[in-house]
């Protein structure tokens, strides 16, 4: 009696994984995460194409903060500096309080294909929002 127990036990258990398998087998694949940047790429010197300003980046911890200053041309310390993921991209966020930007931002994505930063500079005190783009310098 325990020798058809145990025989019936295994029967069932071998048709049990025939289902588990055709089942997986049916079920669509699962689409892979999209890519994502590293926060890392960001670190670096990048120069503006107008004027003589420069964003250095020397580090970047994992929730986004950057320690980095200004260049215009002698460095100043940002307020705020950061870098968070939208999407499959970065975007840094710069404000700047020392004398004559009373709280001035860059908003600036970060762009692969061309290793540049692009986006606006809001310079509050004069009232003007420009586009910039930042080259990284080699």
């Amino acid at each position: 009696m325990k020798s058809v127990a145990v025989k019936n036990g295994l029967i069932i258990l071998a048709a049990l994984a025939v289902i588990y398998d055709s089942a997986s087998a049916q079920s669509p694949p699962v689409a892979p995460a999209p890519a994502s940047l590293s926060f890392g790429v960001v670190v670096g010197q990048w120069a503006r194409t107008e004027g003589p300003y420069i964003i250095n980046i020397n580090s970047v911890d994992v929730n986004g903060k950057l320690d980095a200053n200004y260049g215009n041309p002698k460095p100043l310390p940002f307020h705020a500096a950061e870098v968070v993921q939208e999407g499959n991209g970065l975007k840094l966020l710069f404000e700047l309080r020392a004398g004559g930007y009373g709280g001035s931002t860059y908003t600036l994505n970060y762009d692969a294909a061309s290793d540049s930063l692009r986006g606006v500079y809001d310079q509050v005190v004069v009232k003007q929002k420009f586009d910039v783009i930042f080259n990284r310098t080699k």
